[in-house]
């Protein structure tokens, strides 16, 4: 039998050349998938996302400790946040960790602005602040974590699944603040939650039909609660008449029950308040195009029936538009006046602007203010001094992040739920209790008399369904020279409750 035989010198090169190639042929793959991984990568546990209805456009969505930034507008209080978590994790044995979710990469399509996003997440650095060194300190100490859930809300998912993933250690997450505003995306956020046991406090969502989740309270009114302030105030005023323009978009749980609860608590048995169109006037702000022309065919329905007040039950967005077309309406000589709720405290200082332009008088129920506190009695009782100092000149807030100011609340609704969700950490620990999502949620419902939260938008006690006890709300107007202006305090049943 012929036999080849060679060189040892050629062995060794072509074993050579045969491992060179097996290790190539596994590290090409890997190298391949470790470049990708690393492109989609914005941040440890922050990934890039296409932006929901926008082809070809993506965002950074995720969880973080503040080492990333999701946009640069919220890179000083986010590196704020780093800080003060660096300094817990070294110094803290037993700390646990909330998180603060909203949609801080925002489109067109959300009704949140930029401004009002970065003044809840400096509301909520000074309620970890307050907790963990400030004047309401408390154990254990607390890391504030910042999730992104993308542009209206889209990623929720996979947002709730990395939150689940930092409830073991070392984040031991124990509970989710904000929440983001009402609407189906973050309702479905809700309940997976409720599913991992995870304590929750929404700082702005006021749908009526949020409730009764397991471990979930909120801090702001419903609109139902809202209403009623509003009712409550136009009575006091001589307001006897009425109209509802009404959004119909299926999925905006705000607009669609803020109206009927206004359609509900304005009229009376005696007639002397009522509401004199037949039917709502609607329009469908989901709808791509011809919302814009619903709108603009209002006003001469509105000439007509002559109403001393229009309760505009729709985002802020879409109330620019309506005033717009209400200021070319043909009876110029009618005033009109518009009642609206809390989403107003969303618009931009220039849509703001372009809201007084029109001439048309705005009220609106807000979540919080500056001077609900100084307001006279009524306001005194209902609001912590301690808390009110921290959101006027000269306090923390104004010190930190002097070029913000608070009038839209913001900063104080996420600061009333971080700082609820720190309550119910103490409350939780006391008596070498365990402190997890469940009897962290399970202590919301504790927080009544000595033990309710002093808010900057009220002192904060909870019903068995989440909602806030006869929350105070506060009525406001939009001016020219400020970007809400107080008028008074109310509340569902007329005057607030104080602690």
């Amino acid at each position: 039998m012929f036999r080849i035989t060679w060189p040892l010198h050629v062995v060794k090169r072509v074993l050579a050349v045969v491992a060179a190639l097996a290790v190539l042929g596994v590290a090409v793959p890997l190298t391949y998938q470790w470049l990708s991984e690393r492109g989609s990568r914005c941040a440890d546990g922050v990934v890039k996302a296409d932006v929901q209805g926008h082809p070809g456009k993506q965002e950074c969505v995720g969880v973080t400790d503040g080492s990333h930034a999701f946009a640069p507008h919220l890179r000083t209080v986010t590196e704020r946040i780093k800080a003060e978590n660096d300094r817990v994790a070294k110094k803290e044995d037993r700390y646990v960790s909330i998180a603060y979710l909203t949609t801080f990469t925002l489109t067109d399509d959300d009704s949140n602005s930029a401004e009002s996003v970065r003044h809840e997440l400096e509301g909520a650095y000074l309620a970890q602040r307050r907790h963990n060194t400030g004047d309401l300190r408390g154990s254990p100490k607390i890391r504030l974590l910042i999730a992104n859930s993308g542009s209206s809300s889209a990623h929720w998912q996979q947002i709730v699944d990395r939150l689940a993933e930092r409830t073991k250690a070392p984040d031991r997450l124990v509970a989710v603040t904000g929440l983001g505003p009402s609407t189906t995306e973050n309702l479905s956020a809700l309940r997976a939650l409720e599913k991992h046991r995870i304590a929750m406090v929404a700082s702005t969502m006021t749908a009526t039909n949020i409730r009764d989740i397991t471990g979930f309270v909120r801090v702001a009114p419903t609109n139902i609660d809202e209403a009623r302030a509003a009712a409550g105030y136009l009575r006091r005023k001589d307001v006897r008449t009425a109209v509802i323009v009404q959004d119909i978009a299926r999925k905006n749980h705000y607009a669609n029950t803020l109206g009927p609860a206004f359609e509900k608590a304005f009229p009376d048995k005696k007639g002397e308040h009522r509401i004199v169109a037949d039917e709502e006037l609607t329009f469908d702000s989901s709808a791509r195009t011809g919302w814009e022309n619903e709108i603009r065919h209002m006003t001469g329905q509105l000439c007509q029936q002559k109403p001393q007040v229009v309760f505009f039950a729709g985002r802020g967005r879409h109330l620019t538009h309506f005033l717009d077309s209400l200021a070319n309406r043909t009876c110029t000589d009618q005033k009109f006046r518009v009642v609206t709720g809390d989403d107003t405290t969303n618009l931009t200082v220039r849509e703001l602007e372009r809201a007084h332009r029109t001439g048309v008088e705005v009220l609106y129920t807000g979540l919080a203010h500056p001077d609900m506190w100084d307001s006279g009695a009524a306001g005194k009782r209902a609001v912590s001094a301690a808390t009110a100092r921290k959101f006027r000149a000269g306090g923390e807030l104004d010190r930190w992040f002097p070029r913000d100011d608070r009038d839209d609340g913001q900063a104080i609704m996420a600061h009333d739920a971080v700082l609820t969700a720190a309550r119910g950490v103490s409350m939780a620990a006391q008596w070498g209790g365990e402190v997890a999502g469940e009897s962290v949620g399970r202590m919301f419902h504790k927080m009544n008399l000595d033990d309710s939260v002093p808010g900057g938008s009220g002192f904060l006690s909870f019903l068995n369904n989440g909602n806030p006890r006869n929350k105070a709300v506060p009525i406001l107007r939009l001016t020219e020279h400020k970007r809400a202006e107080f008028v008074e305090v109310s509340a569902p049943r007329g005057a607030p409750p104080d602690k």
